[in-house]
C-alpha cells in the first residue's frame, strides 16, 4: 500500500490488537490475528487473507504501521483506491479489534465510497455494514 494510516497506536492499544478478533456470528465480516508484528486481517466466511500491515515502535512512544500490502486479485477483493484501503485498514483495527466508534472514519468510508459509486445518497449504515459487518461481541 503507498498510503499508511498515520495514527499511533498505544502500547496498551497494541497489546489488545495482539489478541485479534475472531467472528462469531454470520454478520460479522472479519477475522484478525497477529504473528510477531504482522497483523493479518482475513475474510471470516472466505478466509481470504485482504490485509497485512506491519508494526513498528514509533520514536514518541506506541506503534505505528509501517508497511502493509492489500489482496488485488480482482476475484477476491475488489481494490478501489489506495485512500479507500488506508482508512478501511485503520477503520477496521480500530473498529472490529479495539472496538471503537471511529466516527471519523466511518464517516470517510462513507464519503469513498459514495465517491467511487457516484452515488451522493448512499445510505451510512448500509455502507458501513456491507464492508465493516456486525461487531456483536465488543
Amino acid at each position: 500500500m503507498s498510503s499508511l494510516p498515520s495514527r499511533v497506536w498505544t502500547d496498551v492499544e497494541w497489546e489488545r490488537i495482539q489478541l485479534g478478533y475472531r467472528a462469531y456470528d454470520m454478520d460479522e465480516k472479519w477475522n484478525v490475528f497477529c504473528e510477531d508484528r504482522v497483523v493479518f486481517l482475513h475474510r471470516s466466511w472466505t478466509g481470504h487473507g485482504i490485509y497485512e500491515a506491519s508494526f513498528a515502535p514509533a520514536e514518541s512512544g506506541g506503534y505505528t504501521i509501517t508497511q502493509a500490502v492489500v489482496e488485488t486479485d480482482p476475484e477476491r477483493y475488489r481494490n478501489p483506491e489506495d485512500a479507500y484501503d488506508c482508512v478501511m485498514l485503520e477503520l477496521l483495527i480500530s473498529t472490529i479489534v479495539l472496538g471503537e466508534p471511529a466516527t471519523e472514519l466511518r464517516g470517510r468510508l462513507v464519503e469513498l465510497t459514495a465517491q467511487r459509486s457516484g452515488t451522493a445518497d448512499l445510505p451510512a449504515g448500509a455502507v458501513q455494514h456491507s464492508v465493516l459487518g456486525l461487531r456483536t461481541n465488543p
